[in-house]
């Protein structure tokens, strides 16, 4: 959790705000309080998206809907007014960490009566989802928040107010999938109409990789299109799974919907265990606990003692910003924890908005509308806890004060006290790992004085890239400080801020040490210059054939990706879209949509970092997405190389083979 800026409401509605949760495609979301003292996430829709009559529409269905959702494991709908200038949704607080993060990073595969007791939970929060009228489409292990009652569902039904695509379908127009394949369902994979059985079935993949750690289905690794053929044609992977749990998980993979079993059933014959999860994860949950209270105390003791008396302006908290201040947990419902990043704005807020005079206090400046891809998959219903740090610094104008853009790179000073050592560019993970980054950053040192502007930073989040030049305040042969900075570029327009103070620290020739307050990561060295993009990634790709997705429509879609030469901060790589447009139905007109974006590089070490995709002004249609950040890797397959454009979510890539 981060303070409050500024320019943010102190109430929305009923609700008292406590601080920032993050950021999704379709709005802000806080943490905030009831009259009643009970813990909420509020969410409050993007000014540029609010403008819109049918996104409107859509979220008021969405919302009348998950108003009808109740019952245990589904985070209730506490308060909403969607008819508001920025209409709100609040819903109970999730305080635990997603089932990803427990199997995949901390704990491993869980034991047969956790599973059992997650699989009769999950299944009663689906019975609720279906009971609503509600398929949830995009079940999967990071949509699993685990809490000492049980598991908790997330990411379901609002996020379908920003779909675009066919009722059912899961692709974005530069060929990534939403969400994740692995967990998908045949009906999902072939495009057809989904039914609650398609949720039983992503529920038996979910199980296996509980008890497993492993998708049944494969991975990225093998390939987009192999995962999804594997998925529609293919018996699943159950290797490792205890006999005790395969009856249940093979009834939920039958690949035909009406022989997989009724989530009621589910429930009737499932036995619970209590407590229900292992001692190593119930003390992980108890500590999370602590932290985040500690963090809500923070806050309400900084807000004063007549936080709760009623809403204030802006204005009135001129004092306060989040920029460079560490938050002691961040518990984000977006998907896209900030571990630190310096230079990354939460907010595209500009003017302090006036004090309220309604129910909503709404922020002030228009969000650029982002991608269906990092929309559906970044936004959550309520917070997964993740054990990071996070920095959500206020708005800055994107230019470097004398109204010019950065271009990567800046002139040294004739003389200077930076040691030969730390010269150079380097670039480090922030979020995630290095074969998979969520967040990253750059940081190219030139010799000068200090006082000196002698530092390029760039810094890459799901949503932003950021770019600036940061004074020298002292150096010696092991550690270098760098202080105020300024922003020289930001993408999307006015989302940046300048960097926090920032140490680095040499550790060998190629490895240093990067911090800025309470987040750290390890840099190294990476190619500087005006051509740093290898020559494996230079030409033109195409995307891969992928005729079980599309069936006989699969010639009308296309996605061409042409990698360019060039420095960090330039735009390197292009995209074009063609597909056909979709009428009422969800079913493919004679119509043709064509769309053109491009993508400022932001790191070129092992992968191509790429920032934010800008739309082409000259190709664009209505129907056409701007994508989020994301990388680029290449593999080998079947003797060929295939460009892989992964997006900082957790999805799967799009595959590509060079045209010829």
């Amino acid at each position: 959790m981060e303070p409050l800026n500024a320019e943010d409401p102190v109430r929305i509605g009923p609700f008292r705000l406590i601080g920032r949760l993050g950021v999704g495609g379709m709005g802000r979301v806080f943490l905030a309080r009831s009259a009643g003292g009970r813990t909420v996430a509020v969410k409050v829709v993007h000014a540029e998206l609010a403008s819109q009559d049918e996104f409107r529409r859509r979220f008021a269905r969405e919302v009348a809907a998950l108003e009808r959702v109740g019952g245990t494991g589904t985070a209730p709908v506490l308060g909403s007014d969607t008819s508001a200038e920025a209409p709100w949704v609040a819903v109970g607080y999730v305080p635990g960490p997603s089932l990803r993060t427990v199997v995949g990073d901390e704990y491993g595969p869980l034991p047969t009566e956790t599973v059992r007791t997650l699989a009769s939970g999950l299944a009663r929060a689906l019975g609720h989802i279906h009971a609503a009228g509600l398929v949830h489409r995009d079940l999967k292990p990071s949509n699993v928040l685990l809490t000492v009652d049980g598991p908790q569902l997330i990411d379901f039904g609002i996020a379908r107010a920003l779909d675009t695509v066919a009722d059912g379908g899961n692709l974005t127009t530069t060929g990534a999938v939403v969400g994740s394949p692995g967990f998908m369902s045949p009906e999902q994979v072939r495009g057809e109409r989904l039914t609650p059985a398609s949720d039983v079935f992503c529920l038996g993949s979910v199980l296996v990789y509980a008890a497993t750690g492993r998708a049944p289905f494969g991975t990225a690794d093998s390939g987009v299109h192999a995962t999804m053929f594997r998925i529609a044609h293919d018996e699943p992977d159950l290797a490792g799974l205890p006999p005790e749990l395969s009856g249940l998980i093979r009834a939920c993979l039958a690949k035909d919907p009406a022989a997989r079993p009724a989530t009621d059933e589910l429930v009737g014959t499932l036995p619970v265990a209590d407590p229900w999860l292992p001692a190593d994860v119930l003390a992980r949950l108890g500590r999370h606990a602590a932290r985040l209270l500690e963090a809500e105390a923070e806050a309400e003791a900084e807000a004063g003692p007549d936080a709760g008396a009623g809403a204030v302006s802006g204005a009135e908290r001129s004092g306060r910003t989040a920029a460079g201040a560490p938050a002691p947990v961040s518990a984000d419902p977006t998907g896209a924890t900030s571990a630190g990043l310096p230079g990354a704005a939460a907010d595209p807020s500009g003017a302090t908005p006036p004090a309220p005079t309604g129910p909503v206090v709404t922020p002030s400046r228009p969000r650029r509308r982002r991608a269906l891809l990092a929309a559906l998959t970044a936004l959550a219903v309520a917070a997964a806890a993740t054990a990071a740090y996070t920095f959500w610094p206020g708005p800055a104008t994107g230019t470097d004060g004398k109204g010019k853009r950065g271009t990567g790179s800046t002139s040294p000073a004739p003389a200077g006290i930076v040691p030969a050592a730390f010269l150079g560019a380097w670039e480090g993970v922030l979020q995630g790992g290095e074969d998979h980054p969520r967040e990253t950053a750059r940081i190219e040192i030139t010799q000068g004085p200090a006082g000196a502007k002698n530092a390029v930073y760039t810094q890459v989040s799901e949503n932003r890239l950021c770019m600036g030049r940061s004074r020298l305040v002292s150096a010696d042969e092991d550690k270098v400080v760098y202080g105020e900075s300024d922003v020289t570029t930001s993408v999307p327009a006015a989302r940046c801020t300048p960097a926090a103070h920032q140490t680095l620290a040499l550790r060998s020739p190629d490895v240093l040490e990067w911090t800025s307050g309470a987040a750290k990561a390890t840099f190294r060295k990476a190619p500087t210059g005006t051509s740093v993009v290898p020559a494996r990634f230079l030409g033109e790709w195409q995307n891969v054939p992928r005729p079980e997705v599309y069936g006989d429509q699969d010639g009308r879609y296309g996605t061409w990706v042409t990698v360019t030469q060039g420095p960090v901060g330039t735009q390197v790589v292009r995209f074009r879209d063609v597909f056909p447009r979709l009428d009422e139905e969800g079913a493919p007109t004679p119509e043709t949509v064509s769309c053109g974006s491009t993508a400022l590089l932001g790191g070129a070490g092992n992968l191509l970092v790429i920032g934010p995709q800008v739309r082409d002004r000259g190709a664009w249609d209505p129907e056409c997405a701007e994508n989020g950040s994301g990388y680029l890797g290449i593999v080998k397959w079947k003797g060929e190389d295939r460009l892989l454009v992964y997006p900082m979510v957790d999805a799967e890539p799009g595959e590509y083979r060079r045209r010829s």
